[in-house]
């Protein structure tokens, strides 16, 4: 396990992330444009979710895909209700803060699901591609739950003020969701013509991206250090290992392989800094984004990337008897 944390943290993707914070924390004035940075992220979501779908015609349908997005709906839902509670029993944010902050850990970030991807490539490991799949359905659950829970809290609110086109529509779902039909349609015929620009330039690619990302988690927690006190930051480091058990447990339940039991524990895990926050700025305007925003990208996404994907590894390996 050590041997693979130390790969983990000296891989080009990890310290392209420490070089943006790096940055970041000097004040330098590095950047990466804003359309680059849209570019980079189409780019990350057309290429995995395409690759999923051509690993799901190449292998033909499971009936453990129909459980498997049950499941991940059900994680969605259910994983907010745990980060609410565990919000209010260890800080002292407003029930509208908590539940916003709940939403984020109930959905997934798709590039930590991209660069657990690439460790489990880089060691030879296998994964179930239609997680890719899963991974799209745990995005709208979760912004459901927040909103209850802010509902509970705030009787003027009403089903009206839910931004449901926001939240079906949101870009980095229908991109995910058309490049996997995309593939699955085409299957490996299809891959073979564009093999050389999704596949090779992959891992390059995700550098730059996270390089963009380390510089603007290392400018949030520049901004909001007043809003992240003790019992927030450690919410930011519990509730990954909370979510990881939860997904490991699922994933051991649909019996899915070593890399499946990684992936869906990392998907579980992770915490989402682009639909979620984008739903709640427009469903719970009065929650703070500086709470939100630092914690799931200047928080729990470091701490994923260089510790907690090469744990949820080692515990898939040790739940499989390997």
């Amino acid at each position: 396990m050590l041997e693979l944390a130390v790969q983990n943290l000296l891989s080009p993707i990890v310290l392209s992330f420490v070089l943006g914070l790096v940055a970041a924390g000097l004040r330098s004035d590095l950047s990466v444009p804003e359309a680059v940075a849209k570019g980079l992220s189409i780019y990350l979501l057309f290429a995995i979710g395409y690759k999923g779908g051509v690993e799901v015609a190449a292998a033909g349908l499971d009936w453990r895909l129909a459980l498997g997005l049950l499941a991940g709906a059900g994680l969605s839902a259910i994983l907010p209700l745990i980060a609410y509670g565990l919000l209010r029993a260890m800080s002292r944010l407003s029930s509208v803060d908590a539940a916003a902050v709940a939403g984020h850990y109930g959905s997934i970030s798709i590039v930590t699901f991209v660069a657990a991807g690439a460790l489990l490539q880089s060691r030879g490991v296998a994964y179930e591609g239609w997680l890719v799949a899963v991974a799209a359905t745990m995005e709208a659950p979760a912004i459901l739950t927040a909103l209850w829970l802010a509902q509970r809290n705030a009787s003027a609110r009403s089903a009206a003020g839910v931004p449901w086109r926001e939240v079906i529509l949101n870009g980095s779902i229908v991109l995910l969701i058309g490049a996997f039909l995309i593939g699955w349609a085409t299957g490996p015929a299809g891959m073979a013509e564009v093999e050389g620009f999704l596949v090779a330039p992959f891992k390059g690619v995700l550098c730059l991206f996270l390089l963009d990302m380390g510089l603007v988690a290392g400018r949030n927690l520049a901004r909001s250090r007043s809003a992240l006190t003790v019992g927030v930051v450690l919410f930011g480091l519990l509730m990954p290992l909370v979510g990881a058990v939860t997904g490991l447990a699922t994933a051991w339940a649909l019996g899915l392989s070593v890399g499946g039991m990684a992936i869906l524990a990392t998907l579980a895990a992770s915490a989402s800094y682009i639909a979620v926050p984008a739903a709640m700025r427009v469903a719970l305007p009065e929650a703070n984004p500086a709470i939100y925003l630092s914690l799931s990208l200047g928080v729990t996404f470091p701490f994923n990337l260089a510790v907690g994907i090469t744990l949820y590894l080692a515990a898939a390996t040790w739940l499989s008897g390997g």
